[in-house]
């Protein structure tokens, strides 16, 4: 057993999250933390909503709320969507706790001392129109490397190039279209050449990383640049240094703060567990997690914010770099073991927007389908490794076609036959199995190793392929041994043979697509006469704020029941029922509803 942290993006709390977004961040991290933890690692799995920033002020005053209020409002619509999922976080939190805020300004205040952060003078643009400091994000422009039209103040999506707003050719505000003015303005910067060596030198000891992560982030190396990590904000993260810490104007910058609400949200975790230092175990790069491995999910968009700025912050505190420096009260931190990054799902061929209604959210999406129909659609067509699209007949077909022809009918069936013709688990002939009996439950047996395999390399795609021709590979047995034509009752040990071989494959089959399928697998494991819970889910519970804040909620749940992966052998003579379809067949019309709904 190892400790393992799933470090899952946090979600930006200005709007409910759409299906594009917990493709790439939700049910992968959730696929790999159910497994993981099925496997018998001490799995943590944490996020939360991303709250600070101008784009929430910018919003909230087009509003008439406060910051804080529109935070509230979207951190419960997204908690509620994401349990509505079935991710099973550990805690899902947010960035305006006070926890959150005195773990980011221990970080600040380790930096500043080894000599990592800096203050300089620099450009700052302003909104012309209101007097605001504009966000880097918030301004568009021509790309001075590269020539892209649409490139951002902090980066261009084209050539990957960290940018300062001032160099942008034309920029403009995305907010109103106005040119921003550029002021000098006092600030403190990241000194990312000084931890760049220690980055190069941690990047070329990465193993099993998707090529394109590695592969552009070791590319960002060579031309790092003091970035900025504090604005002239209102709102957000106060600096912890005397004549700035009660400055009104002064704030850390949200992709400051945001990152590391990993480590806030899992000393938060252990805090409310009951056991403060637990946190220890999959952070503390001494003894206590030594052994540990991270694992961070996410966008190919964040990927700079975690292959270099959070690793550069992480070392930075721990001392590693050219200025060296010492630890803090923390102690030395672990780096990332690995940056699993998706890449971007579209919708009917178009990209996700919802100031161009391209889009679907959640919420919407789980009021009229299956939360498991939209799981399995992004495990096997997901953006995994190549951007791909979400197709209304795609959905329509893989659910019909695969769901509920392929992995439903076989429940369905083995389960009826045995229900009908026995009610019970049927016991197996004293006569023995037969050679396709034995060739069905060795196939079953070695998927575990497969698709466990496949999972731990965040190969989820082919993983779920596998566990879904262990379900074909029954359906073919099922249709060639033809339990229903032995109706003589000399016959029927053979048939309670074939019915017992095919329901030991639907229990292992199914905790093989537990990870991608868990509110089906535990409808599953109850219709195969089991008991108690299968497939734990989170729960959302109100919270008080640990330090004196207000309260809020969050996503935490008991994980520490369920299923194993294993094959564990069914227990003859256990109750059936005829059961119920366990996935809901879609009228082929939902396609034609659906894209009305789009253009309209």
């Amino acid at each position: 057993m190892s400790h393992v942290l799933a470090a899952v993006a946090w979600p930006y709390a200005n709007g409910p999250r759409h299906i594009g977004h917990v493709s790439g961040f939700g049910v992968p991290s959730d696929v790999f933390a159910r497994y993981m933890r099925m496997a018998g690692h001490d799995v943590l799995m944490v996020s939360g909503t991303d709250e600070h920033g101008t784009p929430i002020q910018v919003q909230a005053d087009a509003e008439g709320v406060t910051p804080r209020e529109l935070a509230d409002r979207y951190n419960r619509v997204i908690a509620e969507d994401l349990r509505a999922l079935g991710l099973s976080y550990d805690l899902f939190t947010r960035t305006t706790t006070r926890n959150h805020y005195a773990v980011v300004q221990e970080l600040f205040a380790g930096l500043h001392r080894n000599g990592y952060i800096v203050p300089r003078v620099t450009t700052g643009a302003i909104s012309p129109s209101t007097g605001r400091t504009l966000p880097d994000r918030y301004i568009e422009g021509t790309c001075p490397i590269c020539g892209y039209d649409s490139a951002r103040g902090d980066q261009c999506d084209n050539c990957g190039n960290q940018l300062d707003p001032v160099d942008l050719i034309n920029p403009k505000s995305k907010i109103n279209g106005e040119t921003p003015e550029f002021v000098e303005t006092e600030h403190f910067f990241l000194d990312l050449p000084a931890l760049a060596d220690a980055l190069r030198q941690w990047l070329d000891g990465r193993e099993g990383w998707r090529p394109n992560v590695l592969r552009f982030s070791r590319n960002l190396l060579d031309d790092l640049q003091p970035r900025a990590i504090t604005r002239d904000l209102e709102w957000g993260v106060p600096i912890p240094l005397d004549d700035w810490r009660d400055r009104p104007d002064k704030r850390i910058y949200v992709w400051f703060d945001a990152v590391i609400g990993y480590l806030s949200a899992s000393i938060e975790w252990a805090r409310r567990t009951g056991d403060p230092e637990a946190w220890r175990r999959w952070w503390s790069a001494d003894a206590e997690g030594r052994d540990a491995r991270s694992y961070y999910f996410m966008g190919k968009d964040n990927i700079v914010f975690h292959s270099v700025i959070w690793p550069a912050l992480l070392g930075g505190y721990s001392g590693a770099g050219d200025h060296d420096g010492e630890p803090g009260a923390l102690g030395r931190l672990n780096l990332p073991t690995e940056v699993v990054s998706s890449e971007y799902l579209t919708m009917e061929g178009r990209k996700f927007s919802s100031s161009r209604k391209v889009v679907i959210y959640v919420r919407d999406f789980l009021e009229r389908y299956d939360a498991d129909a939209l799981r399995y659609f992004i495990a096997v067509a997901g953006p995994e490794s190549n951007d791909t699209d979400f197709t209304w007949a795609e959905f329509l077909r893989r659910n019909n076609d695969e769901l509920v022809a392929g992995w439903g009918n076989l429940v369905n069936r083995s389960v009826s036959m045995a229900a009908k013709n026995f009610g019970a688990i049927p016991p197996v002939d004293p006569a023995g199995l037969t050679e396709a009996d034995e060739a069905l439950l060795a196939t079953a047996r070695a998927g575990f190793d497969t698709v466990g395999d496949l999972i731990g390399r965040h190969r989820q795609k082919q993983a779920i392929g596998e566990a879904m021709r262990v379900v074909a590979e029954a359906n073919k047995y099922l249709s060639e041994q033809a339990p229903w034509k032995l109706k003589a009752e000399a016959d029927k040990p053979r048939m309670g043979t074939i019915l017992h071989v095919a329901l030991q494959v639907v229990s292992d089959a199914n905790t093989l697509l537990t990870p991608f399928l868990p509110h089906s697998a535990q409808q599953i494991h109850e219709l195969l006469g089991g008991t108690g819970v299968h497939a734990p889910m989170p729960v959302l519970e109100e919270v008080d704020d640990l330090d004196g804040g207000p309260a809020y909620p969050v996503l935490t749940g008991d994980y520490t029941v369920g299923a194993r992966w294993e094959s564990v052998p069914l227990e003859v003579g256990r109750p059936l029922a005829a059961p119920k379809p366990v996935f809901r067949k879609l009228d082929p019309s939902i396609v034609e509803e659906e894209l009305a709904r789009l253009a309209g």
